[in-house]
């Protein structure tokens, strides 16, 4: 009986399922310009014969939409064709998206539409690639997270897998930017390294973003304080036809988000997310304990035809506790617990954007606040009773307001602004380092209020019949913290790009540039043991990085695209730790924070290489690209010696796939290969007990930084999705496994000053201090192996209704 209730059950759920199978598109035809609807345009869904025409208001609708991603190809006399952003069609549901057109001097004819692999701009023609919704959606050993499809594109390279640092084109995890909706996030991770850009986990709900734009150089000049990347990510509006509410459950958190209109003319989207990590990481008796929670809001409304205004808000609250608890630990368990401090951290953004459209240009006003408060502390052989040997607790605030115009049709595309922020930092620190071979204290408060600007200039120009594109673009940026980085003639920053159609297929494309970054808040609050703000000198200056970049697409279907670039950067002023003598390029991928100690602004640096992209989309119902990077990073020490930096891997390779069968079955794949990254050997004096009882860790040998070389690594993951359509619900159930076949890395060998173990009264393992026989003074130091990799299984379940 039992069986046949299953069996029933399985019949009508999928009998249900077969109902109401297609879906609804509706949207708006405007003017980019002008904010005005367009009517009787003419839109076809790509790929298909099934057209419609915009009425008197700009709107349209399709109906009977089969499921699956989709975008829509826009065309209308005096404008340009126009491709829409990907979306989702879902059965039962009404999918909404608007296109913009801009309007064109050129009479047209015959015109061929190809898809949209890129979000290229005449602004940035070259080193920029488009996230649609079904990567991010789909893409296999990603979990729907950001930051994870973004490793997979072209010259993003991998640290820990189990972190989300973006290490661009050999740059540091620091040199990366992000805009959502126009406004400047620093913070896109849980569990964020403070003064670096990575995290374990991403904050960011999937379920808001419409396109991310991801710029690896020429990058464009209203984009500052970026290095080595510019993420844009463009969010959904809330639905216009009634409120929607979906539900996502998988391995690690469970996530609620609401959308819908509040009135005619004003929509919202709100999330909030909630993690049971740490139940899970218990289970597994891993040593840490993390939860984290997050929240994400957007308001949209349309004050009229000529005004509108966004209101949107992001935060994060992270708890990562020590799981003292463990039974019989193993010395793996034992080492971490010995030096992991717990970490507490809360961060948001809030903001708004307004936008007024005028005849001839449109404005854009942005104005935000963000602030990070990051707090970490180790009570001493982690007893809650006894002192704590290390307390550190920090605060960084920025409020800043922009302003930017755009004329789109004069006979020079023109595009200006300039911003103001004000910034406050605070930073409790009471540590123990070792410099200059000495132990010392460090105990210092600092309270810090910087005021920045910013000003750009863009003029873009099309040439030719359209087949030569050119770009101008100038940017100046200051901070007053010191003569140096208050002048704006130090961070002048021009860069140009051109772009040549050498025919309807094949685009040649290049940019140079020289770009500019300020130094992290860590470094520009830090205080020596006598409480001196010791950076605070002309010896700190803004990062430069001078850039080249060149390379061909080539579309020989409209479906299909092959690209190859090849890109030099440049540093200079790049900041250097006095008290290694090396270059903090390599440091940002580890918990808590980076640069908060005495910097020097002399170090150099270069990264070059080449990136070779092979993509095809939609063809007979599958996606497919293959990435390969070849590139070196290096950057110099002290004495001016250029050594490899620690994510020089030289070889990227990535191969993403995946397939619609029918009844709305996904499958995907990802194998990514990734070559060796250097690392260096300890140096031998951590075996004496007043450096490690420092950190509980042991000191790298400086003099001989990244002089070894770990072995390749490799992983294959695979996701397979169904969506089932009832009457008035989808339902996505989906299965992800990351590294299928149990590929194990090899990470750096891990010293340990703790003996083998020995077993109490009780039963449980016991480790103590293996102190040297022949001088007290000292440990004995030995190896644990480091090996990191595990099948990993992922089952979720996303509701919609």
């Amino acid at each position: 009986m039992k069986n046949k209730g299953i069996i029933l059950f399985l019949v009508l759920f999928f009998s249900f399922s077969a109902f109401a199978q297609k879906g609804t598109v509706k949207g708006k035809i405007f003017d980019i310009k002008s904010n005005q609807p367009l009517e009787f345009a003419a839109i076809l869904i790509q790929g298909t014969d099934i057209g419609t025409t915009a009425d008197a208001n700009g709107d349209f609708t399709f109906v009977d939409v089969e499921p699956g991603f989709k975008r829509l190809v826009v065309s209308l006399t005096g404008f340009q064709i126009a491709v829409s952003e990907e979306f989702q069609v879902q059965g039962n549901q009404t999918s909404f998206i608007n296109v913009g057109m801009s309007q064109t001097l050129i009479q047209l004819g015959e015109v061929t539409v190809r898809q949209n692999f890129s979000a290229k701009k005449i602004e940035s023609p070259i080193s920029v690639l488009s996230v649609g919704v079904q990567e991010i959606e789909k893409t296999a050993g990603a979990t729907r997270d950001v930051s994870k499809v973004i490793q997979t594109l072209p010259g993003v390279g991998a640290t820990d897998p189990n972190r989300n640092d973006l290490i661009v084109r050999g740059g540091g995890p620091s040199e990366n930017v992000f805009y959502l909706d126009g406004i400047e996030i620093p913070t896109i991770n849980h569990f964020a390294t403070q003064g670096s850009s990575g995290g374990s986990i991403g904050v960011l709900n999937p379920d808001f973003i419409q396109n991310i734009d991801f710029y690896t150089g020429a990058f464009p000049a209203g984009k500052v304080n970026a290095l080595s990347s510019v993420m844009d990510i463009k969010q959904k509006d809330g639905s216009k036809d009634k409120l929607h509410t979906k539900l996502s459950v998988g391995a690690s958190d469970a996530a609620l988000t609401l959308d819908g209109p509040l009135s005619k003319n004003t929509t919202f989207i709100v999330s909030a997310r909630q993690s049971y990590l740490q139940f899970l990481f218990s289970a597994l008796k891993l040593p840490f304990l993390p939860t984290y929670n997050d929240f994400q809001v957007k308001v949209k409304t349309k004050i009229d035809q000529k005004n509108e205004i966004t209101f949107l808000g992001i935060g994060a609250i992270d708890d990562d506790a020590l799981n003292t608890g463990i039974k019989n630990p193993t010395e793996s368990q034992a080492y971490i617990l010995s030096y992991l401090p717990t970490y507490k951290q809360w961060n948001y953004t809030v903001g708004a954007v307004y936008k007024h459209f005028a005849d001839r240009y449109y404005d854009t006003w942005v104005l935000s606040r963000n602030m990070l408060r990051n707090t970490n502390f180790k009570y001493r052989d982690n007893n809650t009773d006894s002192a704590k040997i290390s307390d550190y607790k920090s605060d960084e605030a920025e409020n800043k307001l922009r302003f930017e115009r755009n004329y789109p049709d004069l006979p020079v595309k023109l595009s200006f602004g300039g911003g103001v922020k004000y910034a406050h930092y605070t930073n409790y620190t009471n540590r123990e380092i070792f410099i200059n071979n000495t132990v010392m204290s460090l105990l210092y408060n600092t309270k810090i209020n910087l005021f920045g600007y910013q000003a750009f200039a863009q003029a873009s120009k099309q040439l030719l019949d359209n087949q030569l594109k050119l770009s101008l673009g100038v940017n100046f940026v200051g901070t007053n913290y010191n003569d140096n980085m208050m002048n704006p003639l130090n961070q002048f920053s021009p860069r140009f790009s051109v772009s040549y159609a050498l025919s309807p297929d094949i685009d040649l494309n290049a940019n140079i540039g020289r770009y500019a970054q300020q130094p992290a808040y860590t470094t520009l609050g830090y205080r020596n043991s006598a409480g001196d703000l010791v950076n605070k000198n002309e010896n700190l200056r803004y990062t430069i990085s001078n850039q080249a970049i060149a390379g061909f697409e080539y579309r020989p279907m409209g479906n299909m695209k092959l690209s190859m670039e090849a890109f030099y950067k440049h540093y200079d002023y790049y900041p250097l730790s006095v008290a290694d003598g090396m270059s903090i390029a390599s440091k940002g991928t580890e918990f808590g924070q980076v640069g908060d100690e005495e910097i020097i602004s002399r170090g150099k640096g270069r990264a070059y290489g080449v990136e070779i992209l092979y993509k095809i989309m939609e063809m007979k119902k599958l996606n497919l690209t293959a990435t390969y990077t070849f590139f070196r990073s290096e950057f110099t020490n002290s004495a001016g010696v250029y050594v490899p930096s620690s994510w020089d891997t030289k070889h990227l390779f990535n191969l993403i796939s995946s397939y619609k069968f029918r009844n709305n079955w996904y499958l995907a794949i990802r194998w990514r290969y990734v070559g060796g990254a250097p690392y260096t050997p300890i140096d031998p004096v951590s075996a004496n007990k007043s450096v490690w009882n420092v950190s509980k860790q042991p000191l790298l040998d400086y003099t001989k930084f990244n002089s070894l070389r770990l072995p390749n690594t490799q992983q294959l993951d695979i996701r397979i999705d169904k969506e089932f359509y009832l009457k008035k619900m989808v339902l996505n159930l989906y299965a992800d496994i990351q590294n299928v076949y149990n590929f194990q890395t090899q990470g750096a060998p891990i010293y340990t000053n703790l003996d083998t173990g020995t077993t109490d009264a009780s039963g449980n393992k016991v480790y103590s201090p293996n102190v040297d026989p022949t001088d007290s003074n000292k440990y004995l130091l030995r190896t644990i192996d480091n090996f990191a990799g595990r099948v990993l299984p992922t089952i979720g379940i996303i509701v919609k209704i």
